[in-house]
């Protein structure tokens, strides 16, 4: 993969979502294809007040909550907010789940990072949500640290928009001045399937997962998805992030990678000489096709759905 380094990082919300792509996102939803807790495919919350006086179960409250809904005796037990759901509810939450590990930063120059783009596009899918009044909530895992996963909590409605290009922005910064891995650090396969697990266990209620990553793993791609959908009751998605230039080296040879090279590898800092030629960038293509439809098959294996994005 092709490295350079990000000379312009988004510095606002308006960097990351502007005025007039968040109005053309005002017209659209989350739709899940799955049944959810008795529901119809399809089938939505209603957003009007007093549709259905049918109890019939409690949450943890998030912000951006209607307070009106708060159970006061039940926080007069327990000293917890709890928000109570009727029958002609559907609560349903949107999950973000976006790859931060060093592959991610592939791209720049004139086109943007894999890592900005899906930072981008996961502040669309957020906005799509808060603005629908669905729970969204934010993870980021691929970082140096232990912790596998980096979290926001649910938050609902427009005015957490804020909050969520914040915790953006600060992934996006975080990961672009992140220290190159050390040579011998092999641990992104393990730190997959930890960010994975964490999730399935941290996760509360049904809802969309929508994971945003290059899938460019050594191995324990399987076992990864495996965890993100472990315990049912959630409609997943990979897209697969990959620059244009992974897609189709012919950009780089032009940008002058061509002839006898070093290239490093930006998971594992682990280096390699190469000449590259046409014959090598065809072995390439056929070998990256190869690796995208591995992660078709175990999506698919999992009832995880697949999109290439570019």
């Amino acid at each position: 993969m092709l490295i350079r380094p990000e000379r312009n990082l988004p510095q606002s919300l308006d960097d990351l979502l502007g005025p007039g792509l968040a109005r053309r996102l005002d017209r659209l939803d989350i739709l899940s294809r799955k049944v959810f807790s008795g529901h119809l495919p399809g089938e939505r919350r209603s957003k009007r007040r007093g549709e259905s006086v049918e109890f019939d179960d409690y949450r943890d409250y998030t912000p951006g909550d209607d307070l009106r809904r708060l159970d006061w005796n039940a926080f007069a037990r327990f000293d917890r907010f709890f928000i109570k759901l009727f029958r002609a509810e559907e609560d349903l939450g949107l999950h973000i789940l976006l790859d931060c590990s060093a592959s991610m930063l592939a791209g720049g120059g004139e086109e943007p990072s894999k890592l900005l783009f899906a930072h981008r596009l996961a502040m669309a899918l957020a906005y799509v949500g808060l603005v629908n009044q669905n729970r969204v909530s934010l993870a980021t895992f691929g970082h140096a640290e232990a912790d596998p996963l980096h979290r926001l909590a649910p938050l609902r409605g427009r005015p957490q928009t804020v909050r969520v290009a914040d915790f953006l922005l600060a992934s996006i910064h975080a990961a672009e001045t992140a220290p190159s891995p050390p040579e011998v650090d092999t641990k992104g396969r393990v730190a997959f399937e930890r960010a994975m697990r964490a999730f399935a266990l941290s996760r509360v209620g049904s809802g969309v997962v929508i994971l945003l990553t290059d899938a460019l793993l050594p191995a324990g791609l399987e076992s990864g998805l495996s965890s993100l959908v472990a315990g049912g009751g959630v409609d997943a998605s990979l897209v697969q992030v990959l620059a244009p230039s992974e897609i189709a080296p012919e950009r780089a040879t032009q940008a002058g990678l061509v002839g006898d090279l070093r290239l490093t590898d930006a998971e594992t800092g682990r280096g390699v000489e190469v000449t590259i030629s046409p014959a090598v960038i065809k072995q390439y293509k056929r070998r990256l096709d190869t690796h995208i439809e591995r992660v078709q098959r175990a999506a698919a294996a999992r009832d995880i759905g697949h999109l290439l994005v570019s």
